[in-house]
């Protein structure tokens, strides 16, 4: 039996991929479809718009931080009843990891999944010449199959139909619609920050008014016509979230507006080896549950929240305590950056944090890191051990300073080379990269073996 899911690719960044993504996912629910929404790379801001619209939680698709078994296996446990899967890809179609090869890119996401492309081509200030684009994306690589075009940024219907004209005969593949250049709507800039007002529905109007327009313009019927695609052959042996052990132990994890930045496959894996996952809040000043053997500070934005985040004295006090005496914790990023003596904003204000890391952080304007991570662990490294392998990635607008000699936690290796990297004190492994659990299990069970330790030491005396 044939499954509907489509991949959204654009001829480069900036070409409206995501307002193409988020208007027909819109579209698809007003229709009365269940839509299931993927993210080619590790962002996690689109993701939050297509958990937005949809009402389901988006995954991310990597193939350069996870094998290919792996990325199956989280597109089909994501798609598991939705009747359309939608893919949105990254920056160009051919672009990845490798100047060279498909590595990481879109396009080797839809080899992957066997997937039928949809290509977004903004086609302002040509007519023609689109086809000559669409023929060379066609003609570049063997494997993808692009099988219908939208075009973009159209000054008018006619406009659109001279392309569609060129497109259609050049390159025999349908163009299902288009979205005009002087549509009074435009995505809002996408930055860190815009992740509370998309969880508050602020956005909402927004969306609805997207999947309109796209349902005006857009022949729906052909795009679910062309999504239709044989079933994964999924290799059943490479399954992540099979459950592997009985709940053990309790870990706490921080989910809030200022925390929010986690794979759910993280969680889910920590669940199938045998974790229960306890949320709380640090905005609200929630103490660190009582009872925990762990803890996960994860990625977000406490410099948005970085005055509140400062006074709720109980989240910090409980939070430190319990790191100070042993806790087996990861802090990631934002997680990291709150658990320094202060972040200081960029109006240069200064907001003393949890006083657990020696040292400051400091924002800036201009982006500090952005990329891909190959991470090998070290021997005092209760989570990546020596000889133990991940991948990740890292993207932040900070800087750490201390005045201290600091112990590292691993070694990061990107585009600009190797460096030491993360902070490493008591049970505590904190630093800017984000990890992906999928890519290093070893790293999930470690830490599960990590709290069943500090639970075993601590029962009849102390828990956290």
């Amino acid at each position: 039996m044939a499954e509907r899911r489509i991949v959204i690719a654009g001829t480069g960044s900036g070409v409206g991929k995501t307002t193409l993504t988020i208007g027909l996912m819109s579209a698809l629910i007003k229709k009365g479809l269940t839509v299931q929404g993927f993210k080619c790379g590790p962002d996690y801001i689109d993701p939050s718009y297509h958990t937005a619209v949809t009402k389901r939680i988006a995954r991310n698709l990597d193939s350069w931080m996870l094998s290919k078994d792996t990325v199956v296996d989280i597109f089909t446990h994501g798609s598991r009843g939705a009747d359309i899967s939608i893919i949105e890809g990254v920056m160009g179609f051919f672009d990845g990891k490798n100047p060279k090869t498909n590595q990481g890119s879109t396009a080797e996401i839809s080899m992957i999944t066997g997937t039928p492309v949809l290509l977004v081509v903004n086609c302002a200030s040509m007519a023609r010449s689109a086809a000559a684009i669409v023929k060379g994306f066609q003609l570049f690589a063997d494997g993808p199959r692009i099988e219908g075009v939208i075009a973009n940024k159209v000054g008018s219907e006619g406009h659109f139909k001279l392309v569609k004209t060129a497109i259609e005969q050049e390159c025999q593949v349908p163009v299902i619609g288009y979205l005009g250049r002087e549509l009074d709507i435009e995505i809002p800039e996408r930055h860190l920050g815009l992740i509370p007002s998309i969880e508050r529905g602020d956005l909402d109007p927004f969306f609805d008014r997207l999947g309109e327009l796209v349902l005006e313009t857009v022949d729906i019927d052909k795009l679910l016509e062309i999504s239709l695609a044989s079933p994964l052959n999924k290799n059943e042996a490479s399954a992540l979230f099979e459950k592997k052990a009985e709940k053990t132990v309790k870990i706490a994890v921080a989910k809030d507006a200022a925390f929010n930045f986690y794979y759910p496959e993280n969680l889910e894996i920590l669940e199938s080896y045998g974790a229960e996952i306890v949320y709380f809040s640090p905005l609200s000043d929630e103490a660190l549950p009582a009872g925990v053997n762990g803890l996960y500070l994860g990625g977000g934005f406490p410099e948005e929240f970085a005055p509140a985040l400062s006074n709720n004295h109980i989240a910090k006090d409980s939070i430190k305590q319990a790191i100070e005496q042993g806790l087996p914790t990861l802090a990631e990023c934002g997680g990291f950056m709150y658990l320094t003596d202060s972040i200081e904003a960029t109006n240069r204000i200064s907001y003393p944090m949890a006083g657990v890391i020696s040292g400051d952080v400091k924002m800036q304007s201009k982006r500090a890191a952005l990329g891909y991570r190959e991470i090998n662990g070290r021997k005092n490294n209760f989570l990546i051990g020596e000889n133990e392998k991940a991948k990740g990635h890292e993207f932040h607008y900070s800087t750490f300073h201390s005045e201290n000699e600091i112990e590292y936690a691993y070694e990061t290796k990107g585009m600009r080379g190797t460096k030491k990297e993360g902070y490493l004190k008591h049970n505590l492994v904190a630093g800017y990269t984000h990890f992906h659990f999928a890519s290093c299990s070893e790293m999930v069970m470690n830490w599960i073996e990590k709290c069943k330790e500090i639970k075993a030491m601590s029962k009849g005396v102390q828990s956290f």
